[in-house]
């Protein structure tokens, strides 16, 4: 049997889309918590730049989602998360693009972050960088719920692809803040989508695994070395 180990925190969004796209494929895995070792050498070992999620698999380290992604459902036995065919393929891919570049920095770095991780560490959110950020958070879901109109019941067509998990994270975050509970009623067919993917199988495996919620403690750190500006 191999040996996998995904680390990471377990709130964070990407390690989340890493380990939703191991339970979907059914590959059974370790957790390793690194909460306590973010900027610690041995951290350092397994990611260079101090990031997570990073995924061992018998002497293999790898970090990055997207590269840990591709490796899951290249390597492991169960339902293929990637469309065989080019432009389908060339579909998801875009859309794991823009959940990197529209939705993720916007919704997480600017708005979570700001609304919930640094206000539940006693850090007083800036209502400046989340007020810039909601166009932004607008216009994403605009274009994800057209797609949604357009399409099937998953992002690229009738059975989710990997362009399913690395949304969903992101999406869970932003409807737990003040703004995302009031913008995201608006948009059905993303509200119909999330309904659907969390009645997965897979899903409802992996949200039972996840710890009780708890403060990011070092996110302290973030305050000082990624924080937007206001």
């Amino acid at each position: 049997m191999s040996n996998v180990t995904l680390f990471g925190f377990p709130r964070s969004t990407f390690v989340k889309v890493a380990g939703l796209i191991l339970t979907a494929k059914n590959v059974a895995y370790r957790f390793h918590d690194t909460e306590d070792e973010m900027y610690l050498p041995i951290h350092l070992e397994r990611h260079p730049f101090g990031r997570v999620p990073a995924l061992q698999h018998d002497d293999f380290m790898l970090y990055e989602t997207n590269a840990i992604a591709a490796y899951v459902d290249d390597v492991f036995p169960g339902p293929k998360l990637t469309p065989s065919e080019p432009r389908r393929r060339a579909r998801m891919n875009q859309w794991i693009g823009n959940l990197n570049w529209y939705f993720y920095p916007e919704m997480i770095y600017h708005v979570s972050h700001e609304r919930l991780v640094y206000p539940e560490l006693g850090i007083a959110g800036n209502d400046l960088i989340v007020l810039r950020a909601m166009p932004k958070v607008t216009r994403a879901l605009e274009v994800m719920e057209q797609e949604l109109s357009d399409g099937g019941p998953f992002l690229i067509g009738d059975e989710p692809t990997m362009a399913d998990y690395f949304l969903l994270p992101t999406l869970f975050a932003l409807a737990m803040t003040p703004e995302g509970k009031q913008l995201l009623p608006k948009f059905p067919a993303i509200v119909a989508w999330d309904n659907r993917m969390d009645a997965l199988p897979s899903v409802v495996r992996f949200n039972a695994s996840l710890p009780p919620r708890a403060p990011i403690q070092h996110a302290r750190e973030w305050v000082k070395h990624h924080r937007p500006a206001a």
